[in-house]
């Protein structure tokens, strides 16, 4: 743990940089009300965020720290967090899981990472913000179109972390905005802020175990120079443009060829199997929405592979609680019927 100096506030340039990659993050500007909810984890990165974020939006920021409860140190990391906010007049809360995260050691950081991400959802909006930041950075996008792209992903995975993902069901859009306005920055560029400032934060022993892929790929990208972090997260950048357009041409072929509700018939004939596989979860979510199924989870970038191949062969599937039928080019969407119990 890095003990603070004096603080002091970020300098001029690196807020207006801020301000204006936070709103291009969000596609919008910060409405003058509006209160910005902020994930810190305590490590450097999140500092930053936090500091820039409490001297722009002054008043409207609020922090939050989950304690996975996987590490000693990590209650005494949140009560860093906690005295940084509490000398500043920031709101801060610590958020701890209701389960035991280590009674199942396969995926940990999985897991952890989808009840982060829960945790501080609800809390965000039990506060009132309409916006959740988090400090995801320029190598974090590298590391992950790296992992990604080791793995065989399509344009889907490639385009990496999201600058926004807005929660949306297929009714309303929900009233959290999750935002990540330091993907243009560097992991360097934001220890200076903390450093810069006087900031305390913390180094995450985590961020050096080899048994994470995570960790393996940042050492790589450590040691091998011609592995350029920029140019990945770049890379990523032109992935998530295509990858938009994609969904633009989906949801425009989804008014013109599904017919019914709320058990739509999808036309696919003519069509590429990339459309074909993107209308497929398009239309999964839409009767899940429509029947209020949620679990089991199921998302844009679902694995629908074997349902692909069964509807290819005029046969049926069932996949993420929705029954799936096709009859040539024509496939049907419907709740699947409730398992018969013995």
């Amino acid at each position: 743990m890095k003990p603070p100096d004096a603080t002091s506030a970020p300098d001029a340039a690196a807020l207006t940089r801020f301000r204006r990659d936070f709103e291009r993050a969000l596609g919008r500007p910060v409405d003058r009300q509006e209160h910005v909810a902020i994930a810190v984890s305590g490590g450097p990165d999140s500092m930053a965020l936090l500091a820039l974020a409490a001297s722009s939006f002054p008043g409207r920021t609020h922090a939050a720290t989950v304690d996975h409860r996987l590490r000693p140190d990590a209650a005494a990391e949140a009560r860093m967090v906690g005295d940084w906010c509490t000398g500043r007049g920031i709101s801060h809360a610590v958020l701890v899981p209701s389960g035991d995260l280590s009674a199942q050691p396969s995926a940990l950081q999985e897991r952890a990472r989808h009840a982060r991400y829960a945790l501080l959802e609800s809390w965000a909006e039990a506060i009132g913000a309409g916006i959740l930041a988090t400090a995801h950075q320029a190598d974090d996008q590298a590391e992950t179109f790296l992992m990604r792209a080791l793995r065989g992903a399509g344009v889907a995975g490639l385009r990496g972390i999201p600058a926004r993902r807005d929660a949306f069901t297929l009714a309303e859009p929900a009233r959290l905005q999750i935002v990540r306005p330091l993907l243009n920055w560097r992991r360097h560029e934001l220890l200076n802020v903390v450093r810069d400032g006087g900031i305390p934060y913390v180094d995450d022993p985590s961020n050096a175990d080899q048994r994470f892929e995570r960790v393996r790929i940042r050492s790589a990208l450590t040691e091998q120079a011609w592995l350029d972090p920029a140019a990945l997260a770049s890379a990523a950048a032109h992935a998530a443009e295509a990858d938009a357009a994609l969904d633009w041409t989906v949801e425009r072929l989804w008014r013109e060829r599904a017919s019914g509700d709320p058990e739509p018939v999808l036309d696919v004939g003519g069509l590429p199997m990339e459309l074909r596989r993107r209308l497929a979860r398009y239309a999964i979510l839409h009767v899940r929405s429509r029947a209020g199924i949620t679990s089991p989870a199921f998302g844009t970038d679902a694995n629908i592979e074997p349902l692909l191949a069964a509807l290819t062969a005029d046969g049926a599937a069932t996949r993420a609680g929705i029954l799936v039928r096709a009859k040539g080019d024509r496939w049907t969407f419907r709740p699947a019927p409730p398992r018969r119990s013995h």
